[in-house]
């Protein structure tokens, strides 16, 4: 899955009085961010700086804070709802704070669970919520925003260069299982604070930046490895402590969320997946048409059989349009050329109304006669006579109906194979 990380630079701070000092914090993002990106997510692949409009496209986008903007307080996480939350950390933290509550934007640490001690980061929300916004317009919507270094892993000390009053200057970033700090090399403030874990024998893992090498190198009088500004921002990409919280949140609904879920089903770790899917698609779609050709193929079968075994029954047949329908023709006019008494014929229907002729009844008294339809007079008929008569002509196909003292019999449209009673 590919990846962007993209920097926030540090605020303007003592050199921005006056009236830049006053501007909206949209207007002092910087024209152009700086940018690693990586195909796989760890090498980099491309880095640079350039407007948010022409950054790379990437199936996740990252946002990575500065150490000097944010810091790390260890409190007992309040037990309260995720709606009052926010409220409740500003409760426990108000005395520590040295900036309106208004103006910060708070975001618990990974695995803070309420009742128990954890950590929690604090940073400018304008700041953030600027750059957030300002990414989101350009369409580089950012997934998570992380901090450059957090506390509760092994420590870890990164040396760099910042502008401190408009003059390059060395910092250290701290990290450690129990603090995180970013600190000027100037001065003793740094000794101090990293004095304790530094007794304590905890093996630390240094690195610098090219241009503060020298001086990281003179402060700890021992070498120190190389990691270059692409490198610090993959390494913090994988963090865990996203920014994005309370009124910071991502709102992945609608569009956004489709646009996600599209993201990673075209992801690189999804491409076995979608092998799969097409694979099945093809498998399904070659078997439906193997079916399809296979059925036609005995439908085909099927009437060219019914067309030769009419051409064999009758010669005289030429042009064959309806082979079931055309054979029950010529049977039909063969039966009636050979005087035989078809299903739909008087005699037929005369003997099956004498096998189902109600007892008791006299003989008819008059009968009317039509190709398939035959008419009886029956007054003096009950219910009971009626339809033990229909009951017993109905396993023959005929259907009787009875209308102003008269019952007719017709052949119904599934007549039965079983013979009329003579």
């Amino acid at each position: 899955m590919s990846l962007l990380v993209i920097q926030l630079p540090p605020r303007e701070r003592l050199q921005a009085r006056g009236a830049a000092a006053d501007a909206a914090p949209a207007a002092r993002l910087p024209a152009e961010w700086p940018y690693v990106y990586s195909v796989d997510g760890h090498q980099a692949t491309q880095q640079g700086r350039a407007p948010a409009a022409l950054l790379p496209r990437a199936d996740q986008r990252v946002l990575v804070l500065s150490e000097a903007e944010l810091s790390w307080h260890r409190i007992e996480v309040p037990r309260a709802p995720p709606a009052r939350l926010r409220s409740a950390l500003l409760g426990v933290m108000e005395e520590a704070l040295l900036e309106d509550d208004e103006a910060l934007h708070f975001a618990l640490g990974p695995g803070a669970v309420g009742g128990q001690p954890g950590w929690v980061a604090v940073t400018q929300r304008s700041w953030l919520a600027g750059a957030l916004a300002a990414l989101e317009a350009a369409g580089v919507p950012i997934d998570r925003a992380l901090p450059a270094s957090q506390p509760g892993g092994a420590a870890r000390g990164h040396f760099f260069v910042a502008d401190a009053d408009g003059q390059p200057a060395p910092w250290l970033a701290f990290a450690g299982p129990d603090q995180a700090v970013c600190v000027p090399l100037a001065g003793g403030l740094a000794r101090a604070l990293l004095a304790a874990p530094s007794a304590g024998g905890e093996p630390v893992r240094w690195s610098s930046t090219p241009a503060a090498a020298v001086a990281a190198e003179a402060w700890l009088g021992a070498p120190v490895a190389l990691m270059s500004d692409a490198e610090r921002l993959l390494e913090a990409a994988q963090g865990s402590a996203n920014l994005r919280q309370f009124e910071l949140a991502p709102r992945r609904r609608g569009r956004r969320a489709l646009e996600l879920a599209a993201q990673r089903l075209f992801s690189a770790e999804w491409r076995p997946v979608r092998v799969g899917l097409a694979a099945l698609a093809l498998i399904n779609l070659v078997g439906l048409n193997a079916y399809a050709w296979h059925e036609q193929r005995v439908l085909a079968d099927k009437r060219a059989a019914m067309t030769a075994l009419l051409r064999s029954t009758y010669p005289d047949v030429r042009a064959v349009l309806d082979a079931p329908l055309q054979m029950a023709r010529e049977t039909e006019r063969l039966r009636a050329a050979a005087g035989r008494a078809g299903p739909g014929d008087l005699e037929r229907l005369l003997g099956a109304a004498a096998g189902a002729w109600p007892e008791g009844q006299g003989p008819v008294q008059s009968l009317r006669f039509e190709p398939g339809r035959l008419t009886l007079a029956a007054a003096g008929w009950d219910e009971a006579q009626f339809s033990q008569f229909r009951e017993r002509l109905q396993p023959l196909g005929l259907a009787v109906e009875r209308a102003e003292g008269r019952i007719t019999i017709t052949r119904s449209d599934t007549p039965s194979d079983t013979a009329a009673p003579a």
